[in-house]
């Protein structure tokens, strides 16, 4: 695990360089942003000087400046109209310029940032699918939805609005400074002297925003993580009339989002006003001050209208970032959240020379395999057996002995702390990933299907399945019988989750994916468990179809599913109590003895 903290934050320089790799690409458009900018801060900074010539040349009696010489087509000393139409021209001018300039601006960050968007989207879930599932048993898959929706669109939209902004007022505030100074220097230095100190003001309070949006965005963590749970388990609330409780909990959640956002409040409100305070104070000043050396013919009255403005252009960068504490506080706390998940190092490791297994003949070998969850949680002490190419091997033990664990480490889902899982002789370690998991199928307790039609998933097992393949898989499930009644056949679409279908059809569209998948070994998690005795019935005669000729691993919680095993392993306490068949066990008189003796009196008419 990273050991990044959501209270110490990613460092700077992991930030910069993520925003920096999710920029690279667009290289050439940031190029074009960056010319508009320019020419956006020089009509900016061209803005206040056709006023000047009206007040000065035209309504005034100064001198035009020298540098209008150039326009020799114009009267500028003996038609003032003239020079005020060059004036009221260069405003157009400038205008056009600048809006040209700005819609350029507008076009490309808005696609830079969309794409952006995009690139640290698929980066955040390409990662997400490749951590070990050891991250999700200690994450909660709401905070993580949160992260990949809200944190992404919370920089998508700086990136299109704030750093544009920003960015062409700190380009303008360098012009401006050159002016100001050629204008009046003494000026000058009130606005120089003042920023450093309006700075540090906004820099400190800027902090105890991000601590607050720090509180504001993990409560609105827990919102989703609150409603994505309720909503999925709808079912069983209504089932029990828990509604209240859900609401209740959704409630507290959000009490908490809405106390910490108001703290955040408490500190943003401080900022715009004390900044604007600040500025209408050094402008009283200049005005006061100007005002007199206008008087005394020191000063013009357009020189002292350009400087006014520069003044309030000046400020403007402070006052934006004050005004945007808020939305730079949670872009940083956003980039913290999805940098702690790129920084997360808990994925299975793969070897750079890693081989391809080929067709597995599927002989499995536990060698001293441990495996614990941290240091405090030891799951697997020392498990050691061989399953056979073909043979069919049931493991069950008590409720938390580990049986799953020791399962999931043929597909590696997880890798041994210490000891070796082989296949075919070779350390499941040294096997590409993915291609070790296509030699491997699924039948599990409850299977999960997608959006999608019925078609899609079956084939989900192996996208490139013809049809034909895929109507004589479901055929052998047993499936294709209930699929020929539907309306649309196999383009049914299935509901979320497949709720529009009962458990027994699930469970036979999951054993058509695992026969199309074709693969060499098979693991089974109890896959009639939750069925009534009919579809139990059609479902274990697919399972016969589908199991012969492979390597099959059943875990088993009713013990009746896997009485014909070949073997029986029980896992108890870390290590393998007992293994054996059926018969061979219940004589033992030992745990399997034990479990199968309470499910058989559990099963047993009251009073037999």
């Amino acid at each position: 695990m990273a050991n990044t903290s959501a209270s110490g934050g990613a460092p700077s320089s992991s930030k910069l360089r993520l925003v920096s790799q999710l920029l690279v690409p667009y290289r050439g458009w940031v190029i074009v942003i960056l010319a508009a900018m320019l020419v956006e801060t020089a009509m900016s900074l061209a803005g206040p000087w056709p006023l000047k010539i009206i007040l000065d040349n035209v309504v005034g009696s100064h001198r035009p400046p020298a540098w209008l010489d150039a326009l020799r087509f114009v009267d500028l000393h003996g038609n003032k109209m003239e020079l005020a139409a060059v004036a009221a021209a260069a405003v157009v001018i400038i205008a056009v310029l600048g809006a040209v300039a700005t819609y350029i601006d507008n076009y490309f960050t808005e696609s830079v940032s969309q794409w952006v968007a995009h690139d640290l989207r698929m980066r955040v879930y390409d990662h997400l699918q490749r951590l070990s599932l050891g991250y999700y048993d200690t994450h909660q898959t709401g905070s993580i939805l949160s992260t990949l929706t809200a944190d992404v669109k919370t920089i998508q939209g700086f990136a299109s609005s704030g750093t544009l902004g920003i960015l062409v007022d700190l380009l303008t505030i360098v012009g401006m400074l050159g002016i100001m100074f050629w204008l009046d220097w003494d000026f000058a230095l009130i606005a120089v002297g003042v920023t450093p100190f309006l700075l540090m003001f906004v820099a400190r309070f800027n902090r105890a925003v991000k601590s607050a949006t720090h509180e504001v965005r993990r409560f609105q963590s827990d919102i989703v993580a609150v409603v994505q749970q309720g909503l999925e388990s709808i079912r069983i609330v209504k089932a029990f009339g828990r509604q209240e409780l859900e609401e209740d909990q959704l409630a507290k959640v959000s009490h908490e989002t809405v106390d910490a956002a108001l703290a955040a409040r408490k500190v943003k409100s401080l900022l715009s006003p004390a900044v604007s305070l600040t500025v209408a104070g050094c402008t009283a000043y200049v005005l006061w001050r100007g005002t007199g050396l206008v008087l005394n013919d020191v000063m013009t009255v357009g020189a002292l209208t350009v400087f006014l403005t520069y003044l309030s252009k000046f400020f403007k960068p402070v006052q934006d970032l004050a005004k945007m504490s808020s939305t730079i506080a949670q872009t940083a706390v956003s980039i913290e959240r999805i940098q702690m998940i790129l920084d997360t190092d808990d994925i299975l490791p793969e070897k750079p020379d890693a081989r391809d297994p080929g067709t597995l003949r599927g002989e499995i070998v536990y060698e001293h395999v441990a495996f614990s969850y941290g240091a405090e949680t030891q799951v697997l002490s020392d498990v050691n057996f061989r399953i056979a190419p073909g043979e069919t091997i049931g493991v069950v033990g008590p409720t938390g002995s580990g049986k799953s664990t020791v399962v999931s480490m043929i597909p590696r889902f997880y890798d041994p702390t210490s000891g070796v899982v082989r296949l075919d002789g070779v350390d499941a370690r040294d096997y590409d990933l993915q291609a070790l998991r296509r030699q491997i199928g699924f039948v599990l307790q409850d299977t999960a299907l997608f959006h999608g039609t019925i078609r899609e998933n079956i084939a989900y097992g192996r996208p490139g399945a013809t049809d034909e393949e895929i109507v004589e898989a479901a055929r052998l499930a047993n499936a294709d019988e209930f699929i020929a009644r539907m309306a649309h056949g196999y383009d049914t679409m299935v509901g979320e989750r497949g709720s529009t279908l009962s458990g027994g059809q699930r469970q036979r569209i999951g054993i058509a994916r695992a026969i199309v998948r074709n693969a060499p070994i098979l693991i089974l998690d109890e896959p009639t468990a939750a069925l009534d005795t009919e579809s139990e019935k059609l479902v274990m005669d697919a399972l016969q179809k589908l199991m012969k000729g492979r390597t099959v691993i059943t875990i088993a919680h009713r013990l009746s599913t896997i009485r014909d095993a070949n073997r029986i392993i029980v896992v108890k306490g870390g290590v393998v109590a007992e293994q054996g068949s059926h018969d061979e066990l219940v004589a033992l008189g030992g745990v399997y003895a034990d479990l199968y003796r309470t499910q058989v009196q559990s099963a047993s008419p009251a009073g037999a």
